[in-house]
């Protein structure tokens, strides 16, 4: 039974309604990022009356964009496989062994997501400053002292996530690896995770894009030489003058990794999700 036209219209004007609200901030980032930052800073106009490809070619000049970009995919990509990798032992160990604790440990894992992350800055703050002055291990305004920092947000729900597909993977596989002569970490690698590669695409692309676009610890945990994209972006608003068509082509060109990865890897994310949310 075809539905009636009434509703097809609807549908057709609130699918319109929402494309035009996602893609207006789209295009007004696109077309400042093409004028001169006169036109910018003038009356907005929704056509531009002249183009330029300039603030793509200042944005490298005017801060050192290129050092952010390479400490962001980093620390990004240290983050990502650091969480995917304890997150499969943790969650495989989770899903198929029974041990004391197990409850009171999925609990807790599960718990520290019902915290904001700014409660966490100050005793970090002072741990790796202490961790410093009685090791001499610099964490404080280093690459690792931030990539264990996000490890704090990216890997408990991680291993929440993947306990779920883990628990969707049939235990049949691991006991038909078992009998063939393969020991828990070959099961582990040889057959589980070829199965669950959805789930842990689907942490990965969490991991890195928590680790991508964050600001507050960012801002704290580095210094000059250390600082990420999501940090260095504040450097095009001097004291004298804010460079918005050079603010909104560093922003464009900072999301292309996160957009191309979710593009590339949009269904394996969405089998991934979907199906570690079913049991």
């Amino acid at each position: 039974m075809a539905p009636p036209r009434s509703f097809l219209w609807t549908r057709r004007i609130v699918l319109t309604l929402l494309t035009a609200f996602v893609l207006l901030p789209v295009y007004v980032m696109v077309s400042s990022s093409l004028k001169p930052l006169a036109d910018v800073t003038g009356t907005f106009r929704w056509l531009p009356s002249s183009l330029t490809v300039r603030p793509y070619i200042d944005i490298w000049s005017t801060v050192p964009l290129a050092k952010y970009f390479v400490n962001s995919l980093i620390v990004a990509g240290a983050a990502t496989v650091c969480s995917v990798v304890i997150a499969i032992f943790a969650a495989y160990a989770v899903s198929r062994y029974d041990f004391r604790g197990k409850r009171v440990f999925t609990v807790t894992v599960l718990s520290t997501q019902m915290f904001p992350g700014i409660l966490f800055l100050l005793p970090l703050f002072l741990i790796y400053v202490n961790i410093g002055n009685a090791t001499g291990i610099a964490l404080f305004g280093s690459r690792g002292g931030l990539i264990l920092t996000y490890l704090t947000f990216s890997l408990p729900f991680s291993i929440w996530m993947l306990i779920g597909y883990f628990d969707s993977v049939p235990r049949d596989l691991d006991e038909a690896a078992l009998v063939d002569g393969c020991g828990p970490l070959k099961a582990l690698f040889r057959v589980v995770v070829p199965a669950a590669v959805p789930g842990i695409v689907a942490v990965a692309v969490y991991a890195f894009m928590t680790a991508w676009g964050e600001v507050l610890f960012a801002s704290v945990m580095t210094n000059d030489t250390t600082r990420t994209l999501a940090v260095g972006l504040q450097g095009y608003s001097t004291l004298y003058d804010v460079y918005w068509n050079q603010i909104m082509a560093a922003s464009l060109v900072v999301s292309v990794p996160v957009v191309a990865g979710f593009l590339l890897l949009q269904r394996y994310l969405v089998a991934g999700l979907t199906a570690g949310a079913v049991k």
